[in-house]
């Protein structure tokens, strides 16, 4: 599975160094405002003045949380956090307003609940995905963790989030800690800060070595965990079809509880750790009796795998959604249920607010229920209920007679909307274009180099409309993209990354010479980091220099020549000017994600990088491509081939051996080429043919400097009547748009040196 920016081999291993990755993630004009993907947790914030705002905080598989200010019948987006750059699996209120959110990428962050989206500590101990959170309501201090790797941690969070040192800024701890007992050592990385417009800055400040209780016992996937008011009791499910019961001050195991046939997925525990609900894979919720240790009740409401359970206040009743897309209310003690709604997707989590229920889906947006959790029998007085069977395939057997039961309501309170999501995509020929398709059925062109859609084409068919956009174009590809957190992730790899290029006048810039090369990715990553680079000159004030330009290499930290052969991008130099076609959206900026040389990935948008990110932020080849205008060393550019009279042909011999140009290089430069060799009529003894297209004639025709075949005499030509000329492979005629490297790709076919033909064309 796709990790951002993994770090490079470290063992002995003969294989290239793997340089990390930068990556931007595209986003619409709503995402500021809106989730772009499926909702994986929800919790409330109640306001403790009778007077205040209550606020809902949602994760996202887009990577972000936000929050929201809820009213009667709507509720606002107040903030977005943004640090985490893998889907946030689950998050938890801790302290009354520290909000714990846990990630896919092995993290947990910590933020101001009311504060403008700065994440405050990020905390590094587990291996693999974090899953699963536990808060402890009383000992406001207790929240556990859970995750893929087997791992069960307690974390003091206010120890946790504490530095040693005062300092106005927040500190943020990018720590990787030994695990508690465990014969590994402790390693301790610097501590590092986020300053109040969430910048990461490196700080000579050491962590100050916090290591969270390790709950040992788990030897596969940790998928679900609920804490008591006390902290006094956590529990654990997973993939083992075991409950795990431990005492979270210890970290010791205090007994195991079988009775799932499947993996456990939802916990629940009531205030004094006496019950517990849990919800499965199996279709099956049970009740727990923890004093006992034994399962008292088994609920058959479900058809399919229950995701996500919500209790009311006295654990009375239970809230229960999953993979059947419905929602049901349960009372526990009469058994009585009923079917509350039926969603379009599945139910992934629920959270409780007073008289109505929040319910988070697989899509991006999300609802809220009427639930009468202060009172719930008043929905059971509706009618419709039914008793719910012990036996898993009890409710299964009910539907399959036809008698599933009616929902009570059809509609929700209200729905906060989301940006649908990308579920297909197709990245076009010219390598800028992405044709993609939504949840919603919509399909749309996306230009990934200046982050914005080209068009909305509304519901039609995608392979269709992919079809009519098909151009017969080669151009190597120099970068790659998915669409997992619900929008597109661009991933930029050195040295592919440059490999594609262009001629300015296919790019419609102005002001260069129609002739010049322009690198894709070098062009890409300068108007991704403009507004970085602004900032970094304004903070060197007098150090910058007064034209403006590119920082001198002086100003990034040497490093080893083994790292990368390095070669300067002579039409580059000391270029910094963003050209139209490469400046990004301010409007929805992309985000950055990528690692330096320290503290672990990272997440910001474009527009609130502050200028002070460095080596130990960023790759250090971003760093020299921007700074330094220089590129890493890369594949041969170049094509070979043959330039040959067609058979049969009267017209004289130009060449006798290979020629080699820019793969870039058009038709048309061939013809003119041609045109020339027979006007000037001269001999072919001069002609290059070891590297470049670039005849040397009379010593008098000089070309670019990039060798794009372009002739700029000092020699006036004969006054000769110029023919007109075809250039033609495999006995097809080529068109003088068409690129050597869409010619090798679509006409010649064959991996041998490419073979043009050239012909007058009589009468002409």
């Amino acid at each position: 599975m796709h990790r951002v920016g993994s770090a490079a081999n470290n063992g002995n291993s003969n294989r290239p160094r793997k340089e990390k990755r930068l990556t931007y993630v595209l986003s619409d004009a709503n995402d500021r405002k809106q989730h772009c993907a499926g909702l994986n947790c929800l919790a409330v914030l109640q306001s403790s003045a009778s007077d205040g705002c209550n606020y809902l905080f949602t994760g996202s598989r887009d990577g972000t949380l936000k929050r929201w200010a809820l009213g009667k019948d709507a509720a606002t987006c107040s903030a977005t956090f943004e640090s985490h750059v893998d889907w946030v699996n689950d998050t938890v209120i801790a302290g009354g307003n520290t909000l714990v959110s846990c990630s896919s990428d092995t993290t947990l962050k910590t933020w101001n609940c009311l504060s403008d989206g700065t994440c405050t500590r990020t905390l590094r101990q587990h291996s693999d995905y974090v899953t699963c959170l536990a808060a402890a309501e009383k000992n406001t201090n207790w929240v556990a963790s859970g995750g893929l790797g087997g791992e069960v941690f307690i974390w003091d969070i206010e120890a946790a989030v504490t530095p040693l040192s005062k300092s106005s800024d927040v500190m943020e701890d990018d720590c990787s800690i030994g695990i508690n007992g465990s014969a590994n050592p402790l390693t301790i990385s610097s501590l590092r800060t986020v300053s109040s417009n969430n910048s990461i800055n490196a700080s000579t400040t050491q962590c100050h070595g916090y290591v969270p209780i390790t709950a040992k016992g788990h030897k596969e996937s940790v998928y679900a965990l609920a804490m008591n008011d006390n902290g006094t009791l956590l529990v654990s499910g997973g993939t083992e079809k075991v409950l795990r019961v431990w005492d979270p001050r210890t970290g010791s195991k205090t007994m195991k509880l079988r009775g799932h046939i499947d993996n456990t997925r939802a916990l629940l525990l009531d205030s004094t750790g006496r019950y517990c609900l849990s919800g499965s894979s199996d279709s099956m919720i049970r009740l727990w009796d923890l004093g006992q240790q034994r399962c008292v009740h088994s609920y058959a409401v479900h058809t399919d795998s229950v995701w996500a359970l919500a209790s009311t206040p006295t654990f009375g009743h239970v809230y229960s959604g999953g993979r059947d897309l419905s929602l049901y209310l349960t009372d526990l003690t009469t058994r009585e249920s009923i079917l509350l709604c039926k969603k379009e997707h599945p139910i992934l989590q629920l959270a409780l607010d007073d008289d109505s229920i929040w319910v988070a889906t697989t899509d991006s947006s999300f609802h809220r229920w009427p639930a009468e959790g202060q009172n719930p029998q008043k929905v059971f007085q509706r009618g419709g209920s039914f008793l719910a069977g012990n036996l898993s395939f009890s409710r299964a057997r009910v539907c399959l007679e036809g008698t599933a039961p009616a929902p009570v309501y059809k509609e929700p309170i209200f729905t906060i909307p989301g940006t649908p999501a990308i579920v297909q995509h197709e990245i076009l020929n010219n390598r800028r274009d992405v044709l993609t398709k939504d949840t919603a059925g919509s399909v749309k062109l996306w230009d990934i180099i200046k982050g914005i859609v080209i068009e909305d084409y509304g519901q039609v068919s995608f392979d269709e409309k992919k079809e009519q956009l098909f151009e017969m174009v080669s151009i190597p590809s120099w970068f790659t993209l998915d669409a997992r957190l619900g929008s597109f992730s661009v991933h930029l790899d050195t040295p592919q990354c440059f490999s594609a290029e262009m001629y300015s006048a296919d790019l419609n810039i102005t002001g260069k010479s129609e002739d010049d090369k322009v690198n894709l990715g070098r062009e890409t990553l300068k108007g991704l980091l403009a507004h970085w680079m602004t900032k970094r000159r304004q903070r060197l004030g007098l150090q910058t220099p007064a034209n403006g330009n590119a920082l001198s290499r002086k100003d990034t930290t040497p490093r080893s020549l083994a790292h990368s052969r390095i070669e300067v991008d002579g039409n580059a130099l000391n270029d910094s000017t963003v050209y139209p076609p490469f400046e990004l959206s301010t409007v929805s900026p992309p985000s950055i994600i990528t690692e330096g040389s320290q503290g672990g990935p990272w997440r910001k948008k474009i527009t609130e990088l502050d200028g002070i990110e460095d080596e130990k932020d960023f790759p250090w080849w971003v760093l020299d491509c921007v700074l330094n205008n220089q590129l890493p060393s890369r594949e041969n550019t170049k094509c070979s081939f043959y330039l040959h009279p067609c058979e049969g042909s009267a017209v004289q011999i130009l060449t006798q051996g290979k020629l080699s140009a820019p793969r870039i290089l058009r038709t048309q430069k061939v013809i003119n080429y041609v045109k020339e060799k027979m006007v000037l009529d001269k001999p072919i003894d001069n002609l290059n043919t070891v590297g470049t297209f670039a005849p040397g004639i009379g010593g008098q025709l000089q070309h670019s400097a990039v060798g794009d075949g372009s002739f700029r005499s000092g020699l006036k030509p004969r006054q000769k009547l110029r023919p007109s000329v075809e250039i033609l492979c495999n006995n097809q005629v080529l068109s003088p748009d068409m690129s050597l490297a869409t010619v090798r790709a679509y006409i010649w076919k064959k991996p041998e040196d490419l073979v043009l033909n050239y012909r007058v064309i009589q009468g002409r």
